[in-house]
């Protein structure tokens, strides 16, 4: 394989750490990212392209001779950002529209694994507020809410009283809290059990699985609070044990990629597997399309292979002849946030610290929210600002490790939570 331009599309913690992942290849010759953030210009040359501006995007990639494009959002990838480019004969990373809707919509993930006879949490869909007031009348609690379409990870509602429930219903479907997204409803009964995170390489056939991680939804400490797109991180997953590994390889996995090449919807890019773990077993939460985001700030980092070679072995559909390995070692991530989010915050607010923060080579700063002012200084621009990722040998060490790191950096309101890794101590 030879030395090839790379454009990956995106600007969020995820692209930063995909972007440290690409740029160790050395298949990578330059590395472009649109529209990239202030961290990621620290490793490649952004451009002002956003990432629903598929006919800029393509053009881009032709002027500037890109050999691979590399897309891990939901939005360009749901909108057909892979069949854009592949029509215009270009080589991209990620899921064809056909088979982003396995995260697109909630209703058709869930009909696919009922069909498939994948383990989930049993649901109903509705496309009527009436019919989803009425079923909540006499369902059982709590329940889960699920908007069926992309609502930035937020658009789902654990309801613990039949009003909540209803008062749910009213903001999804009436109010349309989540807008299109909302136009149809799921719900579900509510699984107990520990949430783990399983994320693969798929190539169509075959899938090759990551290291597992866990997630943290929640923004205040003990899982309280609203939801986000995730608060923190850890990997691996210690209740991810040999024998849910083999569950879920037998029940979940390999049923999955099969049942989307039978629908007609072969699936190759990165497969996202939210999972439960149940007294009956792993259950899917849900799917998505993607890296997870931060679970990629803990899992690409301990990626000993090759992540070039991985993606074109994707798109080829050879995966099944690559070794992608990773270290034996652990990592965290503590995301650092604007105060007030996920509801209203400020921008702007000059950060300090960073390069203090980051002087350990186990230590990486991955930007989300971040841009650059007309003064060179490093701002907040978004919810999420910061995710402080350690590595470390072990789960205990690389927490004590980001936890340190994290609290380097400042900058007005700065927000983290301080149990990430809790459930650590349980395991």
């Amino acid at each position: 394989m030879e030395k090839m331009k790379i454009l990956l599309v995106g600007g969020g913690g995820r692209e930063h750490a995909i972007a440290q992942a690409l740029v160790k290849s050395p298949h990578t010759e330059k590395l472009y990212c649109a529209p990239g953030n202030a961290g990621i210009a620290q490793i490649a040359e952004c451009v002002p392209i956003g990432v629903m501006e598929f006919d800029r995007l393509i053009a881009f990639a032709k002027d500037n001779g890109i050999g691979l494009t590399v897309c891990s959002q939901d939005d360009p990838l749901c909108a057909g950002i892979v069949d854009a480019f592949e029509e215009a004969g270009l080589r991209i990373f990620g899921t064809r529209k056909n088979a982003a809707i396995i995260e697109g919509s909630k209703a058709f993930s869930k009909e696919l694994m009922k069909k498939y006879g994948i383990p989930t949490a049993q649901y109903e869909t509705f496309h009527s507020a009436d019919d989803a007031l009425a079923y909540l009348e006499t369902a059982k609690l709590p329940i889960v809410l699920k908007a069926d379409g992309l609502a930035l990870g937020k658009g789902v509602l654990i309801c613990e009283t039949r009003q909540q429930a209803m008062d749910g219903v009213k903001q999804i479907m009436l109010d349309k809290k989540f807008g299109d997204a909302g136009n149809a409803l799921v719900i579900e009964e509510f699984m107990t059990g520990r949430e783990v995170s399983a994320l693969a390489f798929v190539d169509g056939s075959h899938y090759s699985l990551m290291s597992s991680s866990q997630d943290h939804k929640r923004i205040g400490d003990h899982d309280t609070g609203l939801n986000t797109g995730g608060m923190g991180t850890f990997s691996p997953s210690p209740f991810y044990t040999e024998e849910i590994d083999r569950l879920c390889r037998e029940r979940i996995y390999q049923k999955t990629v099969d049942a989307m090449a039978a629908e007609g919807r072969p699936f190759k890019g990165v497969l996202y597997f939210g999972l439960m773990l149940t007294q009956d077993g792993p259950k899917v939460v849900e799917y998505n399309t993607r890296f997870g985001d931060p679970e990629t700030q803990v899992v690409l980092p301990r990626l000993e292979s090759d992540l070039v070679e991985i993606m074109e072995a994707c798109i080829d559909g050879t995966l099944e002849k690559m070794d992608v390995r990773f270290s034996d070692n652990a990592a965290v991530c503590v995301v650092l946030a604007s105060g007030g989010y996920p509801l209203a915050y400020e921008k702007g607010k000059v950060i300090t610290g960073l390069d203090e923060a980051a002087k350990d080579k186990d230590i990486y700063c991955f930007h989300a929210g971040t841009k650059t002012d007309a003064d060179g200084n490093v701002v907040t621009a978004g919810g999420r600002v910061l995710g402080v990722t350690a590595l470390g040998k072990d789960l205990v060490s690389a927490r004590a490790k980001a936890y340190e790191a994290a609290r380097k950096i400042r900058f007005d309101g700065v927000y983290m939570r301080s149990d990430i890794g809790r459930a650590i101590d349980e395991a």
